[in-house]
């Protein structure tokens, strides 16, 4: 066994319908979760919505409803896209959990016990859509920047949570620990916005304005600040029979919520609870629509993951969004991309060599993978025999780039069916003096799809199910061990052929 492994993405806000961006990191988590799997590691996987809050309260009323029911109806929404996109989380959290709102209060008791936090007045301003105080520092050029949306200027008391005397530490940590934050510049981006004294966190909200939230144990008169509230989900939801899984190994955000909440606000929390603070935090960029950033206050750049996995299933778009985004950058969907991706990659390379090569083992073989002899064996086995693509993978994943991960493995699809063509199976299966060597080159390209099923099972589970399936193996998850090039199939008997990605004319109309 290697061990246990913990990791979680943020929880989605349920004031709006996932889009693509929640598709993405609820797909990379997955993809982690199931690689350490691979590895025959006891996983806890933790992805959720985040239910609580003033816009979750404003929508709730919009639609005439209880929030409760608001939550209910859009929680489901997220756990259904969740399940088509095969996401194989521990536990779904939800922040309106019985046991999560006990130990919101009792860090915030804790917290409040040590003189961490204090009641005051404050007159300043204040962001709608973060649900946030903010200053005049936070102004770009002199204006709000967009993601603040409405601000407006408030005077009331709350209660606040020193952040200011945990700045020297976390810099500390930052320091001993640069592997932190991933990838490196935006633990750049943290350390400047470090640089200056951090104000104190608002973390209550009055009642008078808001009741949808977790009262403070200490005065309920107030609730619990959303993020607050949010963050602690990681926590919370941390124990297993009995057993608290502490520190995750791995956190996976978006660009936009690194600083401060979960670059500063989170492991300050952590600090001033003497808790251990997470191995990794994961740092992905946004995605765009034509050149578009995609968000909620922009209804025309949406794009929803829905339809894509209806028509063309979800590896397409689990494989597409892996692929394409480069570890902490920003990246760009079309449609053109999308179709592709899914015509070139899946269709042509990887679909069309596990078809004719089930096919080709079918009329030649009988159904049979074929034994062979090392006496038949030629230079151009070399390419498909090597084990360097297990190694290049493995340290992809490891330098968390699915991209350079799924890169590596369709070099082997690519040099697979280069093989085919180089070698021309239906060629030999003409002469009868070739029949030893047809033997060898039906073996290696079974081999090669056996190990590629391993190989993809992480970024494309319902595909390296098909696949196997189709092969009469058993089902995952498989150890990533077993990905290195062997002699398992010799005279196994194969099934028929079915294929993986229809043609794109026949998935749309």
């Amino acid at each position: 066994m290697a061990g246990s492994y913990s990791l979680t993405t943020a929880i989605d806000y349920v004031n709006s319908s996932p889009h693509l961006g929640h598709a993405y990191e609820k797909v990379l988590a997955d993809f982690f979760a199931r690689h350490q799997r691979s590895l025959e590691a006891n996983v806890l996987f933790l992805t959720g919505v985040d239910e609580h809050g003033q816009k979750v309260q404003q929508s709730a009323q919009r639609e005439g409803i209880e929030p409760q029911a608001f939550c209910d109806e859009m929680s489901a929404r997220f756990a259904s896209l969740h399940k088509s996109l095969g996401v194989s989380s521990s536990k779904f959290v939800r922040t309106t959990n019985a046991g999560h709102k006990v130990v919101v209060r009792e860090w915030l008791q804790k917290l409040h016990d040590k003189g961490e936090i204090f009641f005051q007045e404050h007159e300043g301003f204040y962001s709608v859509r973060q649900e946030q105080f903010v200053t005049e520092k936070d102004k770009v050029d002199g204006q709000w920047p967009e993601i603040f949306g409405e601000v407006i200027e408030t005077k009331e008391p709350n209660y606040y949570f020193r952040l200011e005397p945990y700045r020297a530490r976390l810099l500390q940590h930052l320091a001993d620990h640069p592997e932190f934050i991933v990838p490196g510049f935006r633990r750049n981006e943290l350390l400047g916005a470090l640089e200056k004294p951090l104000d104190d966190l608002c973390i209550s909200r009055p009642k008078s304005r808001l009741t949808w939230g977790i009262p403070l144990p200490f005065d309920e008169n107030y609730v619990t600040y959303v993020w607050f509230d949010a963050l602690v989900n990681y926590y919370s939801f941390a124990t297993v029979d009995g057993v608290l899984r502490w520190p995750p190994d791995l956190q996976i955000i978006g660009k936009d919520i690194l600083i401060p909440a979960h670059g500063v606000y989170w492991p300050i929390m952590l600090m001033a609870l003497d808790l251990p603070l997470p191995k990794h935090l994961l740092v992905h960029g946004f995605w765009t629509n034509s050149g578009a950033k995609i968000s909620k206050s922009n209804a025309k750049s949406l794009v929803d993951p829905v339809p894509y996995v209806e028509k063309f299933g979800p590896d397409a778009l689990r494989f597409f969004v892996l692929r394409e985004m480069v570890l902490g950058q920003d990246a760009d969907f079309s449609d053109e991309r999308f179709e592709t991706r899914y015509q070139s990659d899946l269709g042509k390379k990887l679909g069309n060599l596990v078809q004719r090569t089930l096919s080709m083992i079918g009329r030649y073989r009988e159904g049979r993978v074929p034994l062979y002899d090392g006496f038949h064996l030629a230079p151009a086995d070399d390419v498909l025999r090597s084990d360097d693509v297990v190694e290049d993978y493995r340290r992809a994943v490891d330098q968390f780039a699915p991209h350079l991960a799924l890169q590596a493995v369709w070099e082997l699809v690519q040099r697979a069916n280069q093989y085919v063509e180089e070698t021309a199976p239906f060629k030999l299966a003409k002469d009868p003096a070739q029949a030893k060597r047809l033997d060898v080159v039906l073996a290696h390209l079974a081999e090669t799809i056996r190990r590629l099923s391993v190989l993809i099972q992480a970024a494309l589970p319902f595909t390296a199910e098909k696949i196997r399936a189709q092969f009469q193996l058993p089902a995952g998850p498989v150890n990533l061990s077993e990905a290195k090039f062997g002699n398992s199939l010799r005279d196994h008997v194969i099934g028929q052929p079915v294929i993986l990605f229809p043609p794109l004319d026949e998935k749309t109309p």
